[in-house]
């Protein structure tokens, strides 16, 4: 049985890592918001390339290079340094989707992005909150946001997220509580205001 939950454990928290749902929810967003849907998968996948791509490359270089111990960065006093490196791709990222200009609510996505990351990287600077329950959280509230309440169901895989991060050891229940606090909480005020 605790091999079963370890399996379940590690495929959740693999399926729904903070890089997958970053990658992920751009195209989706950009795909509903824009004239059209091939138009809003290209704006998506541009976002995606700085909101995910550029910054789990450096964190898998790390790792590669023996710097970090391993590519979730479980290792608090690890985690700084990737985060400002993802924090000043995603900076590159609401810039270029400001000048080009990217479609309104695609743009307040990856501005959310960005807050929530600066609050994230602010606390796990003194304490380890878990980011992956609060991409899972603010994946919730956007899709939300977009698609209407039926995706409140997505809270559901916030909360398995959240179990996986505990089950497995890498946070504490306060640790992934307060990360979803910090996701829920800041997507929905700043996408919500810029949307």
């Amino acid at each position: 049985m605790r091999n079963s939950r370890d399996t379940l454990a590690r495929g959740l928290t693999e399926a729904f890592a903070p890089a997958v749902l970053a990658a992920c929810l751009p195209p989706v967003v950009g795909a509903r918001v824009a004239k059209s849907v091939p138009e809003g998968l290209l704006w998506g996948l541009l976002a995606s390339l700085f909101c995910a791509v550029i910054p789990y490359a450096m964190i898998l270089r790390g790792v590669r290079r023996g710097h970090l111990t391993d590519r979730h960065i479980g290792v608090r006093e690890q985690r700084t340094k990737p985060l400002l490196l993802g924090l000043a791709s995603v900076t590159v990222g609401v810039v270029l989707l400001l000048v080009l200009p990217a479609p309104r609510e695609l743009t307040a996505l990856i501005v959310a992005s960005l807050a929530g990351g600066v609050i994230a990287t602010g606390v796990n600077h003194f304490w380890k909150s878990s980011v992956h329950a609060g991409v899972a959280a603010a994946t919730t509230v956007v899709l939300t946001m977009v698609f209407g309440p039926w995706l409140l169901l997505t809270a559901a895989i916030t909360a398995a997220v959240a179990w996986s991060r505990v089950h497995l050891r890498d946070h504490t229940t306060a640790q992934v509580l307060v990360g979803a606090a910090i996701g829920g909480v800041v997507a929905g005020v700043v996408f919500g205001s810029l949307r």
